[in-house]
């Protein structure tokens, strides 16, 4: 047993944070000779030949042979020719094209044995984070941000050589993929993951996140933001929104990349020369950077669409209490947060990180009333979960005479505005107004 699975052994057994999957290296057996043992546990399948994995039926284990070079070294074709495995190799010198000490321990299963040549234990109980081989770190430059996500899941810091080394890291032929993957560990498996972005801006790296690095020294009015800069206020975001995780992986990326991008629309709307200093419209430009900044990081359309929703209402609750706004307020935006699959639940999370991701005297005594008082009449109103149920169908408008076409839209979205205004749910009562008033639009 080598790699992740090992280290969360030893640092948290059973934790939540450990990796679920198993990767076994064999040692001893030439590729063809493994293959027909695994055989007769299940099917054999192979991801890419040239990386010497392979997969069993439906176990959640990687079974691989050691040899001298690093995976990530493919390249961004993904695979090198010609590697060379050696089921003779051993272990000790098989692990040094792993990335850090933490990750080049093994366990033999048979034995029990804890195998551990380059003082991985050690450092993981000094919480230090070292590089296994100097000269091979580099090989991949993706491992600048597995350094940030690992420091802040186990609340570990690099020793001055790997913060060299990661400081002279080129994210630029990273695949995208590959760094979403890494972002995604850092913002669900940690419970302070402001800590690895702050290591990303120390180390250099940040760079390679243009939306991101916008933020860095961006002013804000001291009024509602005495901590800092945007960068600063989105870091303790971050940090807050981790605290409201509920284990739902789904809502629970969602929620934390909605706090890492809620404000990215500052850096373009922000008024540096006046005072106060404003910065009116962030969240609908915010809600366009975001989408170019995940669709650049090859998120998926379903989850960019939730974040962009996210980060265009973020405001939405306090600004509704603020203004004394009626049920029909209410219903209008959680008709619009249920069309990009989001609730108000997960919307007040955001608010709630938002609210308390600051310095103020409020925020200071963790207070945020009008975020609870948004997510109250939410309830109230039955609309935490889910938006308004339309309750005139094209039939009933159909039913009452009008003709299929284009009419039968108009009457249902003047329906639709009826409902939402009035709290009706009487179909009848509700398409007679709509119909009322059309004709008295005719006149």
């Amino acid at each position: 047993m080598v790699g992740g699975w090992v280290r969360d052994q030893l640092f948290d057994p059973g934790g939540a944070g450990s990796d679920e999957d198993f990767d076994v290296e064999l040692h001893g057996l030439d590729a063809s000779t493994a293959e027909t043992l695994l055989g007769h546990f299940g099917r054999v399948i192979h991801v890419g030949r040239a990386f010497g994995v392979m997969r069993v039926g439906k176990l959640d284990a990687d079974f691989s042979l050691p040899h001298r070079d690093s995976l990530a070294a493919a390249g961004a074709g993904g695979t090198r020719p010609g590697r060379a495995f050696d089921p003779h190799l051993g272990f000790t010198e098989a692990a040094r094209r792993r990335d850090l000490t933490i990750n080049s321990m093994a366990w033999d299963p048979l034995s029990g044995e804890l195998i551990d040549p380059h003082g991985g234990r050690r450092d993981l109980d000094r919480r230090v984070l070292r590089a296994t081989d100097r000269a091979r770190f580099g090989d991949d430059p993706l491992r600048g941000l597995r350094v940030a996500q690992l420091l802040a899941r186990f609340d570990c810091e690099p020793d001055g050589e790997l913060r060299a080394l990661c400081a002279g890291l080129d994210l630029g032929g990273v695949s995208r993929e590959r760094v979403f993957e890494e972002l995604r560990k850092l913002l669900l498996k940690s419970a302070r993951p402001a800590d690895g972005l702050r290591f990303l801006e120390e180390a250099g790296l940040l760079r390679f996140f243009p939306e991101l690095s916008a933020l860095v020294g961006v002013p804000q009015d001291p009024r509602w933001h005495p901590e800092g800069c945007v960068w600063t206020h989105t870091l303790m975001v971050v940090d807050e929104a981790a605290g409201l995780r509920q284990g739902e992986a789904r809502d629970d990326l969602a929620l934390m990349l909605g706090a890492l991008c809620h404000d990215l629309g500052k850096p373009d709307t922000t008024n540096a020369d006046g005072e106060p200093l404003r910065s009116p419209r962030h969240e609908a430009v915010g809600a366009a950077i975001t989408g170019r900044f995940l669709g650049g990081l090859r998120a998926a359309g379903e989850l960019v669409t939730r974040v962009e929703a996210l980060v265009r209402h973020h405001l939405a609750p306090a600004r509704l209490v603020g203004s004394g706004a009626h049920a029909k307020a209410y219903r209008r935006l959680a008709r619009k947060l249920a069309a990009a699959g989001v609730d108000a639940e997960l919307l007040y999370r955001l608010a709630r990180a938002d609210h308390l991701g600051r310095t103020t005297e409020e925020a200071l005594a963790r207070s945020c009333d009008p975020v609870e008082r948004f997510l109250a009449a939410m309830r109230e109103l039955a609309l935490n979960e889910a938006g308004p149920r339309d309750v005139v169908m094209g039939r009933h408008v159909v039913a009452r005479g009008v003709p299929p076409g284009p009419r039968v839209g108009a009457v249902l979205r003047r329906c639709r505005a009826i409902q939402d205004e009035s709290g009706s749910t009487r179909v009848e009562e509700i398409l007679g107004r709509a119909l009322s008033d059309e004709g008295d639009e005719g006149d």
